[in-house]
């Protein structure tokens, strides 16, 4: 286990799926920092998404775990973050390779698309699978470094 505090937020359409996880997480070990929501009412992601994005753009925490419906309203907030890497992640390849050649620090699952074993699975990987660096740091660098001043170069 390479980390033993781990965020997580949804809201509404990650809850139960955000519920399990955190049993599963709890039950292996790590200390959850739970960012919300905390019920099934209808809530703005962002509201939770947001927080959860500083505090991984702070260094509060490595890696972080976000869910939503569909895992792209979620996703779409954490990155608004220039520090934030989220990667939408729909199986356990996408989580793997998020982490070796993305360095993302932060999965996205769709709350309401895949099965609970799955998510779990994928969690996982995701948080005990290191960046491979190399060839991919420097693409990651540039994806930190992008400004809409550049010119496009084919």
């Amino acid at each position: 286990m390479k980390q033993k505090r781990v965020p997580i937020a949804s809201d509404h359409g990650g809850f139960e799926m955000k519920t399990f996880l955190i049993e599963k997480l709890r039950a292996n070990g790590y200390e959850v920092v739970d960012f919300g929501t905390h019920s099934a009412q209808s809530v703005d992601y962002p509201d939770m998404i947001h927080p959860l994005a500083s505090a991984i753009e702070n260094g509060e925490f490595p890696l972080g775990i976000i869910l939503c419906g569909s895992g792209n309203g979620a996703q779409m907030s954490a990155n608004k973050h220039p520090h934030v890497r989220a990667a939408l992640c729909w199986n356990i390849e996408l989580a793997k390779l998020a982490r070796e050649h993305n360095n993302a620090n932060i999965i996205s699952l769709p709350g309401r698309f895949i099965p609970f074993a799955l998510a779990w699975e994928m969690v996982e990987v995701f948080l005990n699978t290191d960046f491979e660096g190399g060839r991919h740091a420097q693409r990651v660098e540039k994806i930190g470094n992008y400004s809409s001043n550049q010119q496009h170069q084919s």
